[in-house]
């Protein structure tokens, strides 16, 4: 799964995922593409079954980039411990997603392989997204 190599440590705070995405919002690397819908944070084993869940329909023909990232540490207290005694111990790693953000590309298949491939990984992320061509 992904995860960053090094961190320089420091737990996080939560931020905010108001407004759109100002970056990585269009097509770069592929011919189609996958985008977001609404705001998230994506979990690194969301990603990795989105990618598995791709890959396997396209019979690993094709290329698929994954132009997001979980970079953001986010923290949990351990089950049935009281409330207090500061932040809780670092849990996973999310990519933090605005609505706009090209989560996927895909090239090298059909359009519609492509489409079918990002219907069956989008299913497996906890927000909507629509399949993107270069031409639109």
């Amino acid at each position: 799964m992904l995860a960053p190599k090094r961190v320089k440590w420091r737990k996080t705070q939560r931020g905010r995922r108001k407004g759109l995405a100002s970056r990585c919002n269009k097509l770069s690397f592929g011919e189609y593409g996958m985008q977001a819908l609404q705001a998230a944070w994506i979990d690194s084993r969301q990603i990795e079954a989105a990618r598995i869940a791709m890959t396997r329909f396209i019979k690993r023909g094709g290329k698929v980039w994954i132009r997001i990232f979980p970079d953001k540490p986010y923290t949990k207290h351990p089950a049935e411990s009281r409330m207090g005694k500061g932040k809780g111990a670092p849990e996973g790693w999310v990519a933090v997603v605005r609505p706009g953000t090209m989560m996927f590309e895909m090239s090298g298949v059909e359009t519609d392989i492509a489409k079918e491939a990002m219907r069956l990984a989008a299913q497996k992320l906890p927000i909507k997204a629509k399949f993107v061509t270069l031409d639109t």
